[in-house]
């Protein structure tokens, strides 16, 4: 039986990840982690009846006797919530955005040094997870890329976890090309975008969407747009989420992206 803590578990991704686990056969949610309901059984703190695990307020409070750690919380403290569980030999899963290439960096060689595995992603849903293999299949051949990063009005960070996630591994793939550097642009610059590990990144933070990531690629009379869109609930996260849970003791150091974990092996 693997144990798990997830932190963030009264949040809008956490808390239906948390769901999952205690119905679960052969995962047990051993802890959970919500400052907003700190003390209190996680049953009651949604609305329902105790179910026996009490939140923590922090991390380091929670991971005693726990196998992995699902990290969904706030940006700020994702590092170092997955840091604090790394270096207690404990695995992680991260789907919390906001946290950039050099972050995954210290985090697979902080993973490698403690002998433990960390499966992260900027998106745990299916559907995510092929558009950004699909991307990766395809940016060989082109020359041009950027991506258009949607989210809702109320999203703090910018750009989104999953177009930062694709930036990062599309440039590991393939170069960009920019005929006129971004800071030769006349007039604003930073209409151009965030410069993302060679890529434009245009972040739009309208109502109506959650989160959509689109990538074009271009060539001389002719495009090719990659798109996912997410619906209005966290339900296509959870089975990503589940399945790296299962799969992460088998790792040590850092499998970045849900499509690396489902294509390992093909």
């Amino acid at each position: 039986m693997t144990v798990v803590c997830v932190a963030g578990a009264t949040g809008w991704t956490g808390r239906p990840i948390a769901e999952a686990i205690l119905a679960s056969s052969d995962l047990e949610l051993g802890a959970a982690v919500s400052r907003s309901a700190a003390g209190r059984d996680l049953g009651e703190a949604w609305g329902q009846e105790a179910n026996g695990v009490i939140v923590a307020s922090e991390v380091s409070q929670a991971i005693k006797g726990i196998d992995v750690l699902v990290e969904y919380t706030a940006p700020e403290s994702a590092m170092e919530n997955a840091m604090t569980a790394i270096e207690r030999g404990v695995n992680v899963v991260i789907g919390s955005s906001g946290l950039s290439g050099d972050d995954y960096v210290e985090i697979d060689a902080a993973a490698r040094a403690s002998g433990v595995g960390v499966i992260a992603a900027g998106n745990f849903s299916l559907t995510a997870a092929m558009m950004q293999a699909a991307a990766l299949l395809v940016a060989p051949f082109f020359t041009s890329r950027e991506i258009i990063d949607f989210a809702s009005m109320a999203k703090p960070d910018a750009p989104s976890g999953t177009s930062r996630e694709l930036a990062e591994r599309l440039a590991q793939v393939a170069p960009n090309e920019l005929v006129v550097a971004v800071e030769d642009t006349l007039g604003f610059p930073e209409a151009r975008g965030v410069h993302v590990a060679g890529t434009q990144i245009h972040s739009l933070r309208l109502p109506s969407f959650v989160v959509s990531t689109e990538v074009v690629f271009a060539e001389t009379d002719e495009r090719l747009v990659i798109r996912h869109d997410a619906g209005t609930t966290p339900t296509p996260s959870v089975a990503g989420t589940v399945l790296a849970v299962r799969r992460v003791s088998s790792h040590v150091g850092l499998v970045r992206g849900l499509d690396t974990l489902l294509l390992e092996g093909r």
